[in-house]
């Protein structure tokens, strides 16, 4: 997260072209949308499990991130190629998403939830769709947030492979037992992954491969690599340690979380 927060610096300063990155999880991580409140992540649950935890920039509900490709955009909002409306944006943005879905065989739609579905709130990201996200066949496929921050638009996506179902339910509090794996089962309606829609297998190189192609044409760009200087990683390290190590509660508390 800290990254993703340096890039959007970064560029603000000029100092680096609009940026696409992909990158994936060393461990089971949590990430708590940016305004999202914590009573209702089991804490219990979250350290037991041995999965960190972190808030990131962008809004909407907790992600669990294991088996997936991650991507971040960080791009002006002055770009001509970016809508001033938050969901025009989405939608621009989200054609290299559709792309890379395409290069794996998969044909999504956007969604496009009722106006009631949005107002459901819910700890769990993939319980329902925001608009202009993927679906297939009315399951939700993949998820995304965004912010702009002092003229620069970062935005999240989430791309799993295949999703531990019970390692996700067991990290949110939920009235009884009984409520929990009433949700779990509806959850089972409500969203799927690229291994189950494919019935293969899929690794971080299968889709790095696929989303990194689809970028490209979906949004009509090339993509070049670029090499960060020891000062730019050190300003990374020094970001991540400052602001990214603990997380404030409801109530004001600062939780510690691994490095």
């Amino acid at each position: 997260m800290a990254m993703d927060e340096a890039l959007m610096n970064w560029h603000r300063e000029g100092l680096i072209p609009p940026t696409i990155r992909f990158y994936l999880w060393e461990n089971p991580t949590l990430s708590i949308g940016h305004f999202q409140k914590l009573n209702g992540i089991h804490m219990e649950a979250v350290h037991n499990h041995q999965v960190e935890m972190v808030r990131r920039m962008t809004g909407g509900s907790a992600v669990l991130h294991a088996d997936e490709l991650t991507y971040s955009i960080v791009i002006t909002e002055k770009h001509a190629s970016i809508p001033r409306s938050v969901s025009e944006a989405y939608y621009i943005l989200s054609k290299g998403v559709v792309a890379g879905y395409a290069n794996l065989g998969i044909a999504v739609d956007y969604a496009v939830p009722e106006t009631e579905e949005r107002k459901t709130k819910t700890a769990v990201c993939f319980e329902k769709s925001a608009l202009y996200e993927m679906v297939v066949a009315g399951k939700k496929l993949s998820g995304n947030a965004q912010t702009r921050k002092n003229g620069v638009l970062l935005q999240h996506g989430s791309i799993p492979m295949r999703i531990d179902i019970d390692l996700l339910f067991d990290l949110f509090r939920f009235p009884s037992e009984v409520k929990k794996q009433e949700r779990k089962r509806q959850f089972f309606h409500k969203a799927t992954t690229i291994d189950e829609l494919t019935g293969k297998r899929h690794t971080y190189a299968d889709l790095h491969a696929a989303f990194h192609d689809g970028f490209q044409h979906g949004l009509g760009i090339s993509l070049h690599p670029i090499t960060l200087s020891d000062a730019q990683w050190d300003e990374v390290y020094k970001l991540a340690q400052e602001k990214y190590t603990t997380i404030s509660d409801t109530r004001n508390r600062s939780i510690s979380m691994k490095g």
